[in-house]
């Protein structure tokens, strides 16, 4: 219990709670006095030892139970149990209408199987829980274990299940006793996933050392970044503008004499008896154009943010940045960036369009930037889309898409979200994929810094 207090107290300092260290030893005291075994005495012991301002009541209530209830996981009922041989019958031959995928996790609901530690730990590395160490990023965390699982393509099966049994003639009452079942099976997953995302980020917080704080958050994702973290991410903005603008500005100079010109060094030695003795070389156009497109709805916000700030502190490395935001609409925002340092354009432009509910469409997008700003790409443009492609089932419109990439030297999409994330729910990722020339995962901070200074490198 000892070694639980002390993780907990750590994981209350990860919260931004200020936990002295004379604090933490009058909470040993308190709960050595009191003991352990009334769960409310033990609880308002640590409570009054260890929290002093009312700012903070709330991270100690949400922290606590992580640490000190059981977390059992929530029952599931055995369906496959109750079935008569006639009602098994008709389920199998249902379930064959189903993809592998889906066959397997109705079955698991069927049979009640909660999922196993090692699942719950895959699904956690897969949407980057293993790096959050913010409890307001639990809800999000759990949604896309969900998401991952394919919640929302299994619940629409669940529905062509039941018009499937009600066909083969079972009676609609246990039809309804079965849809029941399945649901409430579905949402004890959910808890589960849920239970594990609240535990695992409080761990997550008690191992945060203070001196890898800095080093924590360059490789943090997105996702699980809080307002206090994008702070400091903005300032760390700059120092990679400048490692990246040191090497970029070397990586120009070593290459200043270009390519040989094996043609132009013949012609200009033939009065040599073509002995090489006044090479020729072809001049290199090191500094980019660019077209950048930023998805600024909520999910893809602070990623587009440094995106744009990494960019325009650049400015001096790249030829000429065409920049756009949108969500439902699309935006033109380069002249925020003519008169402003990167920083405060940045600031303006998420003020004109403040988060909150969207209906994200880049197809709609596509089709405002075909109509406006076409003579921003031609062959020399590298046009770079940040977004999770997440278009609300709108249509993607491909066929813009791909005449811009045609249009344009290459096309490159970072994207936040893992490969396996892309088939799930209203991910058009894989529908966009055969018109770009590369696709970046990123993530975090550390991952776009990589991928702004290979762009930079393409030639």
């Amino acid at each position: 219990m000892d070694d639980r207090i002390v993780k907990f107290i750590s994981a209350l300092r990860g919260g931004g709670v200020r936990v002295s260290l004379a604090e933490s030893a009058d909470a040993f005291r308190a709960v050595e006095e009191l003991g352990i075994a009334d769960r409310e005495a033990f609880r308002l012991s640590l409570r009054a030892t260890l929290v002093k301002e009312a700012n903070d009541q709330a991270i100690f209530d949400e922290l606590f139970p992580l640490f000190f209830d059981s977390s059992e996981t929530p029952p599931l009922l055995n369906l496959a149990q109750d079935l008569t041989p006639e009602e098994g019958q008709m389920l199998a031959e249902a379930l064959k209408q189903f993809t592998e995928r889906l066959r397997q996790m109705i079955e698991r609901l069927i049979k009640g199987e909660p999922l196993s530690p090692e699942e719950l730990e895959r699904l956690g590395q897969m949407v980057g829980l293993n790096r959050a160490d913010d409890l307001r990023q639990r809800e999000w965390m759990a949604r896309r274990m969900a998401q991952a699982l394919k919640f929302r393509e299994v619940q629409e099966a669940l529905q062509k299940l039941q018009e499937l049994l009600a066909q083969m003639g079972l009676n609609k009452q246990r039809i309804d006793q079965i849809r029941q079942i399945l649901q409430a099976n579905q949402q004890a997953l959910q808890e589960q996933m849920r239970q594990f995302a609240g535990q695992k980020i409080a761990e997550n917080m008690a191992e945060q050392r203070p001196e890898d704080q800095l080093e924590g958050l360059l490789n943090r994702p997105f996702n699980a970044l809080s307002d206090r973290d994008m702070d400091l991410l903005r300032k760390e903005v700059r120092r990679l503008a400048q490692m990246l603008r040191s090497r970029v500005a070397l990586r120009q100079k070593r290459a200043k004499t270009g390519q040989l010109d094996a043609k132009a060094t013949i012609r200009a030695n033939l009065k040599h008896g073509s002995v090489p003795i006044d090479l020729r070389r072809r001049d290199r156009h090191l500094k980019p154009k660019l077209v950048v497109v930023c998805d600024i709805s909520t999910s893809m916000r602070p990623a587009s943010e440094l995106m744009l700030s990494l960019i325009y502190a650049m400015q001096d490395q790249i030829s000429k940045t065409h920049a756009f935001a949108f969500i439902d609409r699309l935006e033109f925002i380069s002249p925020d960036f003519e008169s402003k340092e990167a920083r405060a354009a940045v600031s303006d432009v998420l003020l004109r369009m403040p988060s909150g509910y969207y209906n994200t469409d880049l197809g709609r997008s596509l089709e405002e930037f075909v109509h406006n700003y076409l003579d921003t790409v031609d062959s020399r443009t590298t046009f770079i889309v940040v977004g999770d492609a997440r278009n609300n089932y709108n249509d993607p419109r491909l066929d813009l898409f791909g005449s811009l990439a045609r249009r344009s030297r290459q096309m490159i999409w970072l994207n936040p979200e893992p490969p396996m994330l892309w088939t799930t729910g209203d991910s058009d990722m894989l529908k966009y994929a055969p018109y770009c020339s590369t696709i970046l995962q990123v993530s975090t901070l550390a991952e776009l810094a990589a991928a702004v200074d290979k762009l930079l490198v393409q030639r």
